[in-house]
């Protein structure tokens, strides 16, 4: 069974698909204003801001515009230097209620407000001076224009030196070694008529109904894999099977750099770690399960916890930050919101490869998907299971030379 998809890319790239995005990150970013090349460029910059972020300051105090957008300056100028090229390609009859026409700041301005404030249409045109739909349509037209532009934010690492350093910074939190992501699973809640069949796909564990995400971290919680718009009917185990990740995995085609020497005969591959919601596998390794571990076990346990807390503080944060996702969204277009949900996770990563100041900020929390019980699945691999045991002889220094 796969996701459930639906909906069409532009014509112009219609094979392309929204699951498993990779590309080569490469980092990009100069300072750039769209309002022209002279220095007057900067007061009508400043005439932007005031207008955009002066209706919220009459009704909710003074607010700057990091607190109204919850980025930067210098993010969003670089946001509208990728999506510049698709909203202003084509000219566009967008104004507000006095029938002024929208610049490319404010179609952003609308855009990232939506995304980040999870506000209704409704109160976004109100703040705005527009109205509803003309909020929908440049929402929209602005998450095509990032898939478009902004993929190479959003990718597994594509060298032995990116990936040593990600394996680096892992081993520093816990002493973990060889290891090069954590994952986790969170829920995109939705409300849905009841009395349609169709939905009961998507009532949850928990009497929700939900969407699925799944991501893979690096130690900065950048988001290297995702995939989403899976039902929340379905088990953290059967989302990671269905996914590119673990076709990718299981084939040999990724996690499949420089083994770890642990000891004469014992070597441990490149591997990624979850909690007990996933299957053991060889190049995923969860958490002993059940009652009276030993000493070893319950060691290995706080280190994987410890090092795991990095995908749940990241979906945690994307979901803070971009809280378009975070509440319970009102009859959402289930084929339109897994791309939403994609174009939040590029914004997040794009914040941490331009060191927004922002993030300083945001308390950190591990707190992603409140009123969610973990899972448990005792699916696993039999060589995993040793090949974790020597890990755990290793991490405590009793595995034989």
């Amino acid at each position: 069974m796969g996701p459930i998809k639906g909906f069409k890319r532009r014509k112009r790239q219609p094979t392309r698909r929204w699951l498993n995005r990779t590309s080569y990150l490469f980092f990009f970013f100069h300072h750039c204003s769209f309002f022209g090349a002279s220095t007057s460029a900067f007061g009508l910059w400043d005439e932007f801001s005031k207008r955009i972020s002066g209706p919220l300051s009459q009704s909710k105090g003074s607010k700057s515009f990091e607190s109204v957008f919850r980025i930067s300056r210098k993010t969003f100028n670089y946001i509208c230097s990728l999506v510049k090229q698709d909203l202003m390609a084509r000219q566009s009859s967008y104004t507000d209620i006095n029938g002024k026409p929208l610049s490319l700041n404010d179609q952003v301005a609308v855009a990232l407000r939506r995304l980040s404030s999870g506000e209704s249409l409704s109160i976004i045109g109100d703040t705005f001076g527009m109205n509803q739909s003309t909020v929908s349509q440049i929402t929209w037209r602005f998450v095509e224009a990032m898939e478009e532009r902004g993929l190479h934010h959003l990718s597994w690492p594509s060298n032995e030196i990116e990936m040593e350093e990600i394996k680096s910074k892992f081993e520093k939190i816990r002493a973990l070694p060889n290891c090069c992501g954590a994952i986790d699973i969170t829920h995109v809640l939705m409300t849905l008529p009841t009395m349609d069949p169709s939905n009961h796909v998507w009532f949850d564990q928990e009497k929700n109904y939900s969407m699925v995400l799944q991501a893979v971290v690096d130690p900065e919680m950048r988001i290297r894999d995702v995939i989403a718009g899976w039902p929340g009917s379905l088990s953290d185990a059967v989302v990671l099977r269905s996914s590119g990740l673990f076709r990718l995995s299981e084939e040999g085609k990724r996690l499949n750099g420089k083994k770890l020497n642990i000891s004469k005969g014992t070597e441990i591959q490149e591997y990624i770690i979850g909690d007990a919601g996933f299957p053991l596998l060889p190049w995923l390794f969860t958490p002993y399960q059940g009652k009276g571990l030993s000493d070893l076990q319950i060691e290995f346990n706080k280190r994987h916890a410890a090092t795991r807390m990095v995908a749940q503080m990241a979906l945690a944060r994307l979901k803070e930050m971009w809280r378009i996702i975070h509440g319970v969204m009102w009859m959402p277009d289930r084929n339109r919101l897994p791309r939403i949900v994609l174009v939040c996770c590029l914004l997040h990563n794009i914040l941490i490869d331009l060191e927004d100041e922002v993030l300083d900020e945001m308390s950190l929390s591990h707190h992603h998907d409140i009123g969610y019980r973990r899972q448990s699945c005792e699916s696993f691999n039999p060589s995993a299971s040793v090949t974790r045991d020597e890990l755990s002889l290793y991490l405590t220094g009793k595995l034989p030379s």
